[in-house]
């Protein structure tokens, strides 16, 4: 069994590319129904704002895998001085279920995070090529708006325009000196109407946002808790990952559908994104929301390419 830290998975490298394409075959998986997934539980005690979140999945086709993240999330943490969340993948062999790697660090998380996000984006970009520069907004810059902001650079490259970003905190200094020069960082939202892609990567316990986006418009809500139910005004096109995982635990999803402003019937779903090519037939000056609730098909999808890349580069701890 091999035992995989950051240090091993930043050793290994993050490629946007190869991420992307992991994604999209796991989503092609799930549109053959090729799957395991139970609904995630959801372990709270005393405070009820932390949680524990237990992903079990498996995931068929030519890179079949099995296996769980097991993941902490406690909001106030970072008020003393520690990350909010923390994560441990287990992967399982799947015929015989012997455990073969253990990845104990909160950046697959945030990679799986991300990259979900990032196979959204390339399809939202294949149906702009017109456009030549981008801005995006990103709210809320801990380890996952850090990621965000290093895949949306990545992938949209020499279209990238200004990159706003805005913390309710103030950002570290040694993390402001070492973005490039198209990054800025603001003391308000009030860029939200102005740029192409928009990401929320908050911590968030109270809803904020239901300004009037910009026309063509992507929204990665990845935080799912920052869009007054009202903003749906604005959307036209409304995509989920899953709806009985997303439309719970007091998200976005689930307030506008409790004050019935939608259904899943008013929802697309990732599989329409990836596998059916949803996008090429949205006007480009639709308002498309994306709102992910995090798959463990997705988790360990992830996790297990990072598995393979690992034993092909000698990568990690080999345990008794």
């Amino acid at each position: 069994m091999i035992y995989l830290n950051e240090k091993d998975l930043r050793e290994i490298g993050v490629n946007w590319n190869q991420l992307i394409d992991e994604i999209s075959g796991a989503v092609a998986v799930l549109s053959d129904n090729n799957y395991a997934q139970p609904i995630k539980p959801y372990l709270r005690y005393n405070n009820p704002v932390n949680r524990i979140i237990a992903m079990p999945a498996y995931i068929g086709g030519k890179n079949a895998a099995a296996g769980i993240k097991w993941i902490a999330s406690f909001p106030d943490n970072i008020h003393h001085g520690l990350q909010r969340a923390h994560a441990v993948s287990i992967l399982n062999e799947v015929d015989t279920g012997i455990p073969l790697c253990i990845i104990n660090t909160n950046l697959i998380s945030a990679i799986r995070t991300s990259a979900v996000s990032a196979t959204i984006v390339h399809h939202f970009l294949k149906n702009r090529k017109d456009q030549d520069k981008l801005n995006v907004g990103i709210v809320g810059f801990g380890p996952i708006g850090q990621l965000h902001q290093q895949m949306i650079s990545d992938i949209l490259g020499s279209r990238m325009g200004t990159c706003f970003i805005y913390d309710i905190k103030e950002v570290d200094t040694i993390i402001k000196d070492k973005m490039p020069d198209n990054v800025r960082f603001e003391t308000s939202l009030d860029f939200f109407g102005n740029v192409d892609i928009f990401i929320t990567c908050t911590v968030s316990s109270e809803r904020y946002i239901n300004e009037t986006p910009k026309k063509g418009s992507l929204h990665l809500n990845v935080s799912l808790r920052d869009y007054l139910p009202e903003f749906i005004q604005y959307v036209d096109c409304l995509i989920v990952d899953d709806w009985k995982e997303v439309c719970r635990e007091n998200t976005d999803i689930e307030v506008m559908y409790k004050q019935g402003l939608i259904s899943q019937e008013d929802t697309h779903t990732i599989q329409d994104v990836v596998c059916r090519d949803l996008l090429s037939s949205i006007d480009t000056a639709a308002v498309i929301m994306f709102n992910p609730m995090g798959m463990a098909v997705f988790d360990v999808a992830i996790g297990a390419y990072y598995y393979r890349r690992a034993l092909a580069q000698k990568q990690g701890t080999m345990l008794d």
